[in-house]
């Protein structure tokens, strides 16, 4: 028989309160389904879309080569990439620090100086000859971010479109040298959209305000205020890399496309020059798997392996399970006690053959990267 209190000492039945506060929202996921942890990538790795600098992430600029290099090897990364090169000194710097500490397995992609945009009416080819010193001093690539089209406007106080001519002379010598260009110009297409309810990505740009590309100006319209529209964008973004086909394009986070691969595939179709990265758009990714995996199975020589999040084992290890398990309905973040950090949904894994996955976790990027 059970003990019953009296009345004037039982526990009151919990209510649910009438509001609950969005950010206070913390659900438990009942399904009962597989979960495979995969601490080492069943090939060897390259992560082509890295971060060592530290303007990013988890800031590598106090931490040792040998500490990268236990890191890498705990979690099967046989080399990786570090977008954080620069130009001048810094880039120097970084190819020291890194790339010659490490040889053969940390290559070192240059930037281009975008703050002498304003005030330097050559800057297409003040930034041509820039590369050219980067590549002499080590650089193996150039890394091109979405500040083009975005924010850096011209002497003119105009916004330099992704497509400008002025750039012209910059892609044509990275094609030269012989370096591929990793280019980001645009978000997640509900970053350009109104901060309302309606927003997939509320919380992400409550978070971040300076992500918000809102409002967007009419298309074209480089004098108006506002920022581009995302088409404009890509559509940008396509146009410089059919007009460059002798340079090699990687389009960084699946060709600023994640949630549109159709539209990512029209331009792979139109440029046998253009790539795209894997990087931090996995939640993208894994909310449409079997569109996912058809789109990976079709540019298998064209999709290269990338995080953008700073080395972690941890975060290596959600990425192998996305792209090797079959399992289901599994978070994209490393902490699954916390909100998610892009959208409130789940993943699923592709469980990719194994000749795709080889492809895609190493040998593209290994026939398209000096090491």
């Amino acid at each position: 028989m059970t003990d019953m209190l009296p009345p004037d000492t039982m526990e009151p039945d919990p209510r649910p309160p009438e509001r609950l506060a969005l950010e206070d929202y913390r659900p438990r996921q009942t399904l009962v389904v597989p979960a495979t942890a995969v601490p080492l990538p069943r090939f060897p790795v390259i992560d082509a879309h890295n971060h060592l600098g530290p303007a990013f992430g988890g800031d590598w600029s106090g931490r040792t080569a040998a500490e990268l290099a236990a890191v890498m090897d705990a979690a099967g990364v046989e080399r990786i990439v570090d977008l954080d090169g620069g130009h001048g000194d810094g880039l120097r710097r970084e190819i020291e620090r890194w790339q010659v500490a490490l040889p053969g397995r940390v290559a070192v992609f240059a930037g281009p100086d975008y703050e002498r945009w304003t005030s330097d009416p050559q800057f297409g080819e003040s930034e041509a000859a820039r590369l050219r010193d980067g590549v002499a001093a080590g650089a193996q690539g150039l890394k091109v971010w979405k500040v083009l089209g975005l924010r850096v406007r011209d002497p003119r106080g105009r916004l330099v479109p992704v497509d400008d001519p002025r750039l012209d002379r910059m892609w044509a010598t990275a094609g030269e040298l012989g370096v591929p260009v990793t280019i980001h110009v645009a978000d997640p297409i509900a970053f350009f959209g109104p901060l309302d309810e309606r927003n997939e990505r509320w919380e992400e740009l409550h978070a971040h305000p300076d992500w918000h590309f809102w409002p967007t100006r009419p298309r074209g319209r480089q004098d108006l205020d506002g920022f581009p529209p995302f088409e404009e964008l890509i559509d940008g973004l396509e146009a410089i890399v059919v007009r460059h086909p002798r340079t090699t394009f990687i389009g960084a986070h699946v060709g600023c496309a994640a949630e549109d691969l159709a539209r990512v595939s029209t331009i792979l179709e139109r440029a046998p020059n253009f790539h795209v990265d894997l990087a931090a758009r996995i939640a993208e990714l894994g909310r449409q798997p079997r569109a996912t995996r058809a789109f990976i199975e079709r540019w298998a020589d064209r999709v290269v392996f990338g995080t953008d999040m700073a080395p972690d084992p941890a975060w290596w290890a959600v990425y192998y399970r996305f792209l090797e398990t079959a399992d289901e309905s599994f978070a994209y973040d490393v902490d699954d006690d916390e909100p998610p950090t892009q959208g409130r949904w789940r993943i699923h894994g592709l469980d990719l053959p194994d000749d795709v996955l080889r492809r895609v976790y190493h040998d593209n990027a290994a026939r398209l990267i000096r090491f």
